[in-house]
């Protein structure tokens, strides 16, 4: 890391470029001035799509994100069926998923920094298709066991690992600064739209087609990606100064300037304690629907699609927000609104109770996370941006599966309502303590600062 960025005071993230003076942010990765979206008469809500080089890879990740949505829904119904219904089973292979990105997801920020990040997810995205295509060919030839796809999911999420962080960091490289908020948003948006979309297509592909067929149009939808990669403006995606140590080094030199920053250590800790203490939707509603509920797989289908709903709109009202200042305030917020929406989805008994409720919990679980994964791009330097994401993707994909195994067992030992309230008052407290260091940290340095 250079000497003369450690230097700069933490909280100014006066980061400049090529001897500018201006922000780094407001650049590609290669110094290229990015055009400003600032004072646009546009759409709001999507006006990252105005630059061509986000609007080609956002197009090709909504391709991807439907298969992703078919591999997750056969994935499971095939484990189902191996193990003759067995949910130990599922809880092992989330459990490889969480320990997968454990191991691989700080040394995948680390090399994103270190390397082109277009090229190195050309090398992941074409592995994301060998996996995908081993798990169609032995699916269709009869030759899959169960052990084979425990093996199969620890080489997929090796290579999310790195894929994540190069590609949420390579987001930032595509649009300006004032615009970065709604590409995240809009990323995110396609997600969990596919979320609704992917289920729907795997259960008509499972049921005319089989397992495979789920599995080969996974594989088939990662060419999107590649061919947005391959049609890049290449000037906009240039690399960044790499780290200067060795990767353990660097992992532990980015989580240090986070550690360091005014804001980051609050809303980082604060979403840790809501992904880790609160209980996953997918814990949660198939426990509801049966233990509360006593109802079958039509009720099932409307909650998860109020939480799909909650989490596009949520996406959606963040894009169209623009770049508000005090982005923290709005992550915490949210956050507070999470924690009420989950008890009260906690104490309903009905329907018309919990899909309001759940609604509510996907739309500022979402709002959270995308001002999150906002304030980790802005605040830390552009050769830094993959080693903050990854952060993101373990707080996502390594905490929240370890948190829902205490909170399966509490839900089982307790009872549902129960499990949920006290999950829902520990990440209140949680959040409250995190909010009241936070404001004690800026009264002391904002009176540390010398008058005048």
């Amino acid at each position: 890391m250079d000497a003369s960025f450690m230097g700069q005071p933490v909280a100014s993230h006066a980061y400049t470029i090529n001897g500018t003076g201006m922000p780094a942010s407001g650049y590609s990765e290669g110094g290229r001035p990015l055009p400003s979206d600032a004072g646009s008469t546009g759409f709001r809500t999507f006006r990252a799509l105005r630059h061509r080089n986000f609007r080609l890879l956002w197009s090709g990740l909504a391709f991807s994100a439907v298969g992703t949505w078919m591999q997750i829904v056969a994935q499971s119904l095939l484990v189902l069926d191996l193990t003759h219904g067995s949910a130990i089973a599922l809880g092992a292979v989330s459990l490889v998923q969480a320990a997968a990105f454990l191991l691989f997801a700080p040394l995948g920020g680390s090399v994103a920094d270190r390397f082109d990040k277009r090229r190195l997810l050309f090398v992941t995205q074409s592995l994301m298709i060998v996996f995908a295509v081993t798990m169609g060919v032995l699916t269709a030839v009869g030759a899959i066991r169960f052990w084979m796809i425990p093996l199969l999911v620890f080489g997929t999420s090796a290579t999310l690992s790195f894929d994540q962080p190069a590609r949420n960091a390579l987001i930032a490289s595509l649009v300006p600064k004032d615009a970065l908020m709604n590409a995240i948003s809009l990323q995110s948006a396609v997600f969990n739209g596919a979320s609704i979309l992917g289920p729907a297509l795997a259960g008509l592909t499972l049921s005319h087609l089989g397992y495979s067929a789920n599995f080969f149009l996974n594989a088939a939808s990662f060419l999107a990606v590649l061919g947005a990669l391959f049609f890049l403006n290449t000037e906009a995606v240039a690399a960044t100064p790499r780290p200067q140590g060795g990767l353990l080094r660097s992992v532990g030199e980015a989580l240090h300037f986070i550690r360091r920053d005014a804001v980051l250590p609050s809303v980082v800790s604060a979403y840790a304690a809501l992904l880790f203490i609160g209980p996953s939707v997918i814990l949660m509603v198939p426990f509801f629907t049966r233990q509360v509920l006593r109802t079958g797989p039509t009720e099932l289908g409307l909650l998860f699609s109020a939480i799909g709903a909650g989490t596009v709109v949520g996406a959606l009202t963040v894009a169209s927000l623009g770049d508000p200042p005090h982005k923290e305030r709005l992550a915490l917020g949210a956050m507070l609104l999470w924690t009420g929406a989950l008890a009260v989805f906690g104490w309903s008994d009905s329907l018309r109770v919990a899909v309001p409720a759940l609604f509510v919990l996907g739309m500022t679980q979402n709002a959270a996370g995308s001002t999150t994964m906002t304030l980790l791009q802005t605040r830390v330097p552009p050769e830094m941006r993959g080693r903050a994401m990854s952060l993101n993707t373990l707080l996502i994909m390594c905490i929240r599966p370890l948190g829902d195994f205490p909170a399966g067992a509490v839900m089982g030992w307790l009872g549902f309502r129960e499990a949920v309230l006290i999950s829902a008052g520990l990440v209140g407290v949680a959040l409250l303590v995190v909010t009241a260091r936070a404001a004690i940290l800026s009264r002391d340095r904002k009176e540390a600062l010398p008058d005048g």
